[in-house]
């Protein structure tokens, strides 16, 4: 899959937006020669499996302006790079607790000039901050993201989603959301793209 197969699924981003995203593989190329941030076997799958992946939140929020976002290990700044591409008035802040990922993703935040995103080396729980959202792709359990995003998530709401965790998983979700399922929107990102990877991939809403 090519970056013009991202345009597909999104014509209107503009030619800074697409530029940004045609750079990503060659960029994540260069770092990942240096740090495993993509496991290499997955790499030729770069833009299907990370970048559309990761966008296939689109199309179940438009981030307002001056919203405050949070990717909850983040490793190779995924979810959060491809959303900061995609609402530039959106400030992520990308975290993980392992240095050398942080120091690495803090390169290709500079180097793609992206001035909203804020790259922090810490344990998301130990992150003095409120965020509207916490995003988040297949880190750990729903139970355990939602305990770490307890008293970080702003009650005040100005989006059209409730604050609260945005969670890209795949798989038999059924035991892992038992404590959830009177709360969480469940969205089946094959009802959004029609590549096979996406037939198992899911995107859960816990409003907080």
């Amino acid at each position: 899959m090519s970056c013009n197969q991202i345009l597909k699924y999104f014509p209107n981003l503009d030619n800074n937006q697409m530029e940004k995203i045609n750079n990503l593989q060659s960029i994540y190329e260069y770092w990942n020669s240096n740090i495993n941030l993509i496991s290499r076997k997955d790499f030729q799958f770069f833009y299907e499996r990370h970048v559309l992946h990761s966008l296939a939140i689109v199309n179940v929020i438009k981030f307002k302006k001056e919203t405050n976002v949070m990717d909850l290990g983040t490793g190779g700044g995924f979810p959060g790079v491809p959303l900061a591409i995609f609402f530039p008035k959106t400030h992520f802040f990308l975290v993980d607790s392992i240095q050398k990922k942080t120091n690495c993703l803090k390169q290709i935040v500079n180097k793609l000039e992206l001035n909203n995103v804020q790259v922090i080396n810490s344990r998301a729980e130990s992150v003095n901050k409120s965020f509207d959202f916490i995003v988040c792709r297949a880190v750990a359990p729903v139970s355990k993201l939602y305990k770490w995003g307890l008293g970080k998530i702003s009650t005040e709401n100005n989006n059209k989603l409730k604050n609260g965790l945005i969670c890209l998983k795949g798989g038999d979700l059924e035991k892992e959301l038992k404590l959830f399922q009177k709360t969480v929107n469940l969205y089946n990102i094959s009802d959004f793209f029609i590549e096979d990877f996406f037939n198992t991939k899911k995107i859960l809403h816990i409003p907080f």
